[in-house]
């Protein structure tokens, strides 16, 4: 299955989150076992239940991305994400995404039954990974990162002096989708990587420009879900930030902004309220009869 089976031009299309990890900033270890397993069928009801509420993509992450995480091996990845990923194909027929830099761990996860790889680094982190995602026809999230995760600060860093995070961004993207270009890589989507090694300001500004990424000529991916330079934006005077669990209106609200920008892929935890979100903006420009 590749990324021309969906229907971009039919509206948003809703990318539900399903994280293995034990350590992920929302959602680490929900779904594991006592012993630290992922529990399998736990984790299939969890995605069944955002196929339910409207997700046409499941992406599955083995290693978190929060700033300051501990890198995993990919063998370790590989044991946390292929075994659901193959549950899940042979289950559904929705598209699957493995959430990943790794060529090894994209490869093994494209054996199992995955359609897309979303890669943080944009091709940068791992120089095997284009050629693996040429070999098996995969579709491609390309994000921005200036960073890897494990020495990534949270949304406070300063602004570079001098540098425009929209023109540091789309030139990063441009190189990105050259180099899958070059491996006749066809499905490409792009991601402005909120929250990665951005200022606050940067990625406020980053959304409220969002569209400029549009002259890539790409489909853009949102992933704001919960983020915390959310949580600054909505913090009371002299109050303590909110953490992720009381982030969802401000996500519901950067989500419609973002949508209303031009992107076209919501990346999710919230997947109904995200669905209704889209559902409205559908509304909002469908002509009365």
């Amino acid at each position: 299955m590749n990324l021309n089976l969906i229907d971009l031009s039919a509206g948003p299309v809703i990318m539900g989150i399903l994280n293995t990890t034990p350590d992920s900033f929302y959602d680490g270890g929900v779904l594991h076992q006592g012993t630290g397993a992922v529990d399998l069928e736990r984790a299939l009801d969890q995605a069944f239940r955002m196929i339910a509420a409207g997700a046409r993509i499941i992406d599955v992450g083995g290693e978190s991305s929060r700033p300051g995480a501990a890198k995993v091996s990919a063998g370790e990845e590989i044991e946390r994400t292929v075994p659901l990923i193959a549950l899940l194909r042979q289950r559904s027929d929705v598209m699957i995404s493995i959430d990943t830099y790794k060529a090894e761990v994209a490869e093994a996860a494209l054996q199992a039954g995955a359609d897309m790889v979303n890669d943080i680094s944009g091709f940068t982190f791992d120089c095997d990974l284009p050629a693996v995602c040429r070999k098996y026809q995969a579709a491609v999230v390309l994000m921005h990162t200036a960073v890897r995760p494990e020495s990534m600060q949270w949304s406070t860093a300063a602004e570079r002096e001098g540098e425009d995070i929209v023109v540091r961004v789309s030139r990063f993207l441009a190189r990105s989708i050259a180099l899958a270009e070059e491996h006749s890589i066809e499905e490409i989507i792009i991601d402005p990587g909120f929250g990665f090694g951005k200022s606050v300001a940067e990625n406020f500004q980053l959304l409220d420009q969002l569209d400029s990424l549009l002259a890539l000529g790409r489909p853009i991916l949102a992933g704001l879900s919960r983020k915390s330079f959310l949580g600054h934006a909505i913090t009371p005077p002299g109050g303590q930030t909110p953490p992720p669990s009381e982030r969802l209106a401000a996500t519901i609200a950067a989500q419609t902004i973002a949508l209303m920008r031009g992107a076209t892929i919501l990346r999710v935890h919230d997947v109904a309220a995200a669905a209704a979100t889209a559902a409205i903006l559908r509304a909002t420009h469908t002509p009365s009869s």
